[in-house]
């Protein structure tokens, strides 16, 4: 077994193929965010809860992913830009898969943004960092997004399924990208994808049901799995939500069958 497939098993289940990822890269995006002041206790809950694996940035590892409760996988997220930018689109490059690899990453990601004029530089840094984590044996993630000026919608169907296919023509071994808005349309994205493609939470939901609905749907179109951070570590119960999560994602659970596990918490 190479390295990379040994690497892949922390991120992704090797008993069902699929993974609950939180992402708590924020605090660079946002600032120290409700659900993410204490990163510490942040990823203790969502590591009790089941998750799979949690996506930080470099600073953040020593806060112990695997110290303070059941072992989960991690990503090393490799660029940033932050909501003060006049172009927060723009991501850059701020850590190495070198880096990543004497951190003790399980995975790389980055975050790429299409339709605007900053995709030249950002597709070009896909393609290094794709080169190196091909070279190191490093699994990489590619959060690819249509945002910017040429974009009107964000979640149109076409636009997602060309994000998708460019993460994986150009070396990702796993895709997140939006939810599309129903099973049938985010079929069309995961058929036209060669590698295993999960789904993005967004801004915070209005509702769990809202939340589990969007991801059931994924499921069942074919989605691996999910990479959700607001709705999940800015939850009144992140442990529960992360549960009900993997009720889905794990054990193919039904909507009612998670609401009725978060409802008894």
């Amino acid at each position: 077994m190479s390295g990379k497939a040994i690497r892949l098993e922390r991120i992704i289940s090797r008993d069902t193929d699929k993974a609950v990822i939180v992402p708590m890269d924020h605090g660079v995006s946002m600032g120290p965010i409700l659900g993410i002041i204490d990163m510490k206790q942040a990823m203790s809950q969502v590591a009790e809860g089941g998750a799979n694996a949690v996506v930080v940035h470099k600073g953040i590892v020593a806060q112990g992913h695997r110290k303070s409760g059941p072992d989960m996988g991690l990503i090393v997220h490799l660029s940033a830009s932050t909501s003060l930018s006049p172009e927060p689109n723009a991501k850059t490059l701020v850590c190495t898969v070198e880096e990543a690899v004497k951190l003790g990453a399980d995975a790389v990601s980055v975050h790429i943004n299409i339709g605007n004029r900053h995709e030249r530089e950002m597709l070009s840094d896909l393609g290094k960092i794709a080169y190196k984590a091909s070279d190191w044996g490093m699994p990489l993630l590619a959060m690819v997004y249509p945002r910017g000026a040429t974009i009107k919608d964000e979640y149109n169907t076409e636009a997602v399924k060309h994000a998708a296919r460019l993460g994986a023509e150009l070396g990702a071994d796993v895709v997140k990208v939006s939810y599309t808005g129903s099973p049938d349309s985010f079929k069309d994205v995961v058929d036209g994808c060669q590698v295993p493609v999960i789904i993005a939470g967004g801004p915070k939901m209005d509702s769990d049901r809202a939340i589990l609905e969007m991801v059931k749907g994924a499921i069942d179109a074919g989605a691996k799995g999910t990479s959700i951070g607001r709705n999940v570590f800015q939850h009144q119960n992140p442990v529960k939500i992360v549960g009900a999560l993997s009720m889905i994602v794990h054990k193919g659970a039904k909507v009612e069958e998670a609401l009725n596990f978060l409802e008894d918490s």
